[in-house]
């Protein structure tokens, strides 16, 4: 299995369900989103840190990265 970091990500919103890829920072987290549809404004659920780990397709590079180092 590679450990190859994944940029982009595929956001998923909650209020109208449009989906928008976007190319994820590799060194931070993002912490809110606007939907280009429906202005909402996004941010982390619960205990996530960011929205590309609440409503993305894969998640943020420094989680990839930490998942990668604990295997």
């Amino acid at each position: 299995m590679s450990n190859e970091i994944i940029r982009e990500s595929v956001l998923t919103c909650p209020e109208c369900g449009a989906q928008t890829k976007q190319t994820m920072p590799t060194d931070s987290c993002q912490y809110f989103y606007q939907c280009p549809e429906c202005n909402a404004l996004l941010r982390p659920k619960g205990k996530d840190c960011c929205v590309f780990c609440s409503y993305g397709s894969v998640p943020c590079p420094p989680v990839q990265a930490a998942m990668g180092s604990t295997r």
